[in-house]
C-alpha cells in the first residue's frame, strides 16, 4: 500500500501558484471537477482544461489528451474513473508533471507508485478545495473567499 498523503505536499501544491492541468474539465457547472477548476483559479493557479472535447475554461484553451498540453504542468489533476488513472498518471510522467493530484474517489496504489518512482509528488482520494479549506483557504495563504 502506497504511503498516505503528506500534509506538506499537500499545502506545498495548494499555497505555490502553478500551471493545473484539470483531466476531466468540461463545462458543466454541475460537475464537481469545475468548482475544483474555479477553486484553484481564484486560489492563483492557472487551470488548463483537458476533456475530449477541448472547451475553452476560465479564458484558456483547452486539449482533448494531455499530452497535447504545451509547456510545462506542474499539476495534474485526475478526475476520471480509478480504471482510467492509471493511463493519465501515466501521460503526467511522461510529460514531465511535477505532481499528480487524483480526486476524491480516485484510487490507483500502482499508478500512485509509478508517479512516486519518476519523482512525482502525489496526492490520492483527496479534494484540493476540501484541502485548501481544511489549511485555512490555499494552503493556508487565501482567504475564506479563495483569494
Amino acid at each position: 500500500m502506497s504511503p498516505a498523503n503528506d500534509p506538506a505536499v499537500i499545502a506545498r501544491l495548494l499555497s505555490t501558484p502553478g500551471r493545473w492541468a484539470v483531466v476531466g474539465l468540461s463545462t458543466n457547472t454541475a460537475r464537481a471537477a469545475y468548482g475544483v477548476a474555479t477553486y484553484l483559479r481564484r486560489s492563483g493557479h492557472t487551470v488548463v482544461p483537458v476533456h475530449p472535447s477541448a472547451p475553452t475554461m476560465h479564458g484558456q484553451s483547452g486539449y482533448a489528451r494531455l499530452l497535447d498540453v504545451p509547456g510545462p504542468i506542474d499539476v495534474v489533476d485526475v478526475f476520471v474513473n480509478s480504471w482510467r488513472a492509471g493511463a493519465v498518471v501515466d501521460e503526467a510522467i511522461a510529460m514531465g508533471a511535477r505532481a499528480v493530484w487524483l480526486q476524491l474517489g480516485v484510487v490507483d496504489e500502482v499508478a500512485a507508485d509509478r508517479a512516486r518512482a519518476a519523482g512525482l509528488d502525489v496526492v490520492m482520494d483527496a479534494c484540493p478545495s476540501i484541502e485548501g479549506a481544511a489549511l485555512g483557504g490555499a494552503g493556508g495563504r487565501a482567504g475564506a473567499d479563495g483569494r
